[in-house]
């Protein structure tokens, strides 16, 4: 009985620690859309990373592509990604859309400038 109690024991713990190895790598990255997006798999955004903003791409596979929040993107939209680094951006493993005033202040400004220039640039056509 001793000895099965062992073994469970001893595959929680190897379980416990391959998904936790697994998890490793990935990010949470706050993205700003930075651009609009024409090519839905590959987005252009202003990314936060530890606290330092960067341009790059967030790369979505197609579980991804599928998913409303990714269908609907937009310019300014900002973002809350778990993703992993690629060599060309970040491939997206889950997104959702949050309001600016959760970014991180590295990507407030950025977020709210790009909200007056989509504002100044959108409201003379609605006439």
């Amino acid at each position: 009985m001793k000895a099965i109690l062992y073994a469970l024991l001893a595959g929680a713990i190897i379980l416990s620690i391959v998904s936790h190895a697994k998890g490793d790598d990935e990010l949470l990255i706050f993205a700003v859309v930075s651009e609009p997006p024409k090519d839905k798999s590959r987005v252009a955004v202003k990314a936060s990373i530890n606290d330092s903003a960067s341009d790059t791409r967030l790369l979505a596979s197609e579980n991804i592509m599928n998913n409303l929040v990714w269908k609907k993107l937009e310019i300014c939209h900002a973002l809350r990604v778990e993703g992993t680094k690629a060599a060309d951006g970040y491939k997206v493993l889950t997104v959702r859309v949050i309001d600016a005033s959760m970014l991180p202040m590295t990507l407030q400004s950025i977020a709210g400038d790009c909200l007056i220039k989509k504002a100044i640039e959108i409201a003379p056509l609605v006439d």
